[in-house]
């Protein structure tokens, strides 16, 4: 798999702003509302990538992130 992701600040400094848009989303939705925003979000976006081995890549660092499956997380 090449390495394709993006490495530097993709948001030209703003990254604090991106991330409060994001959790501003997220406020007085439930759980299960929460989840189907994410879901959408996460498929619009996909969309706008519009690559599937970038995307392949972003899933696997994704995974990566939440590190090994312990007890209480199955491996995939």
């Amino acid at each position: 798999m090449t390495e394709s992701l993006r490495r530097g600040d993709g948001f030209a400094g703003r990254a604090d702003a991106v991330y409060e848009t994001l959790i501003r989303a997220h406020h007085s939705l439930s759980d299960e509302d929460s989840a189907a925003l994410n879901a959408r979000l996460v498929l619009i976006l996909a969309h706008e990538v519009g690559d599937p081995e970038a995307l392949a890549q972003a899933i696997a660092l994704a995974r990566r992130s939440l590190g090994p499956a312990g007890p209480d997380r199955a491996a995939p």
